[in-house]
């Protein structure tokens, strides 16, 4: 079983994604974990992403795309994969089904975890992280005993610039602009699936596994 998960900064789209690899026997594949492998390891392809990024520049589709199938023939993804921050655009998704084609493979199902804007600006705009030991709180979901201290070592609690409210607002824009196109052509393949993100996480769980169940006797 090859799937998808979708979902925009603060989704929970990783957290899921590492549960249902685990409660299926699947591979979890993430994007950034793959180049930053390549990169350590010194493979082909990671050498050549590696010339793109020291420019500044995204990698080309071909060479992420050929990075994700080689990851897809390791042992540990025989019986199939999860793969969660790729693609990101509509031209990485039509690469990796042709490219998955020509090894009689397809894409059997896209979760797509969708929060609302405001509940997506309390996730991702409440974290502080301590200046000392980098532990994380979030001032709705795991709050520090005294305001803007660490529980761990007393060091100062800061907002990393990303997190702030305006840029997490322009993140999201970004992000919603460049996944419609995806939403939108995995719909009409009739391969995606909303899932309500928001609630608790076994919660959101409970409702993927619901989805993907029926997916796997499909396609026994």
């Amino acid at each position: 079983m090859y799937l998808i998960f979708l979902g925009v900064p603060g989704a929970g789209k990783g957290t899921q994604a590492v549960v249902m690899a685990q409660n299926l026997g699947l591979a979890h594949i993430a994007s950034g974990d793959l180049f930053r492998q390549a990169l350590e390891k010194g493979t082909k392809l990671g050498l050549q992403a590696k010339a793109y990024m020291e420019k500044g520049v995204l990698v080309p589709d071909e060479i992420t795309t050929r990075m994700i199938l080689e990851r897809l023939s390791a042992p540990d993804a025989e019986r199939g994969a999860i793969l969660d921050g790729f693609p990101r655009t509509l031209a990485q998704a039509q690469a990796l089904d042709e490219a998955l084609r020509k090894e009689n493979k397809a894409i059997d199902k896209v979760i797509y975890i969708k929060v609302s804007k405001e509940e997506l600006l309390k996730r991702l705009s409440g974290r502080w992280i301590c200046r000392n030991c980098q532990a994380v709180y979030h001032i709705i979901n795991s709050p520090p005993k005294i305001e803007g201290k660490c529980d761990q070592c007393g060091g100062e609690l800061y907002q990393r610039p990303d997190d702030a409210v305006a840029t997490v607002k322009k993140r999201l824009a970004v992000y919603f602009a460049q996944t419609a196109p995806l939403i939108d052509y995995y719909t009409r393949k009739g391969k995606l699936t909303e899932i309500n993100g928001e609630g608790k996480v076994d919660e959101v769980t409970e409702r993927i596994l619901s989805v993907l169940q029926k997916v796997e006797i499909k396609t026994r």
